[in-house]
């Protein structure tokens, strides 16, 4: 069940480049929030930006739930200003979740901010020590290694210039990874750039290896209303803000 609630701001601050991590206190949205979930945050009380921001759950620790968010439009700059002791209308937590997987390796794959929501999976999957493969385009976009070894993870990074860990895009770890090790007991969780995700969803079927994949859509009411972030299926069209963000990858016509 999602709530509308004021959520304090404990915590806001720039953890490199334009990326911002934020620690706000809801113990209501907290207690129900899911990994793969997410919150609708309303930034300003005036009219711009007019429509609230969709915000994927980074992690839960108690009351407290974190935000990982890049500075990338007028809506996520004016986030950024949002100092301690401030509050926040929420609508949260919504959409699906993941769904884990006993007895099977997950492997979780990430591409730039789709590490975000990554990591409230790796915390609630510790105790089967994923494995973790965080890829972007260069070092300096390469985020959360240290929150994934802190969990347990083991953790592999790759660079499209190679300017740290496997030089290339992070799904050509993952096939060349897939070729030196027993697969039949994986399990893929995927977040990132839908090119990334199409991807991984091939090497699943191919593999075999059952995929679960977290899309990113542009959203407007957040609460499937709108229709705005539908996606194409194989059982009709999906609202990405209700019936997603977590899809099984075999289900998605890319």
């Amino acid at each position: 069940m999602a709530y509308q609630a004021k959520a304090k701001i404990l915590k806001n601050s720039c953890v490199g480049g334009n990326y911002f991590k934020m620690e706000i206190s809801c113990p209501r949205v907290s207690k129900s929030a899911l990994s793969g979930q997410f919150v609708n945050l309303k930034i300003s009380d005036r009219f711009i930006p007019l429509l609230r921001r969709p915000i994927s759950i980074h992690n839960v620790r108690g009351s407290k739930i974190e935000l990982l968010y890049e500075v990338v439009g007028k809506g996520t700059e004016l986030l950024s200003r949002k100092k301690a002791g401030e509050e926040l209308d929420l609508i949260g937590p919504l959409g699906n979740s993941f769904s884990y997987v006993a007895k099977r390796t997950p492997i979780l794959v990430a591409g730039g901010m789709g590490v975000a929501p990554l990591v409230f999976l790796a915390d609630k999957l510790k105790k089967q020590k994923p494995l973790v493969l965080v890829g972007a385009k260069t070092k300096k976009q390469i985020l959360c290694v240290k929150e994934f070894e802190k969990i347990g993870c083991a953790v592999k990074t790759a660079t499209d210039d190679g300017s740290v860990g496997f030089k290339g895009r992070v799904t050509d770890m993952l096939k060349n990874l897939l070729s030196t090790i027993d697969y039949r007991q994986l399990t893929l969780y995927a977040c990132g750039p839908k090119p990334m995700l199409k991807a991984v969803s091939v090497i699943a079927k191919i593999k075999n290896i059952p995929a679960q994949v977290s899309l990113e859509e542009h959203m407007a009411c957040g609460i499937g209303a709108c229709l705005g972030c539908v996606v194409n299926t194989k059982k009709g069209m999906k609202r990405v803000c209700k019936e997603g963000l977590v899809f099984d990858s075999g289900e998605i016509i890319w």
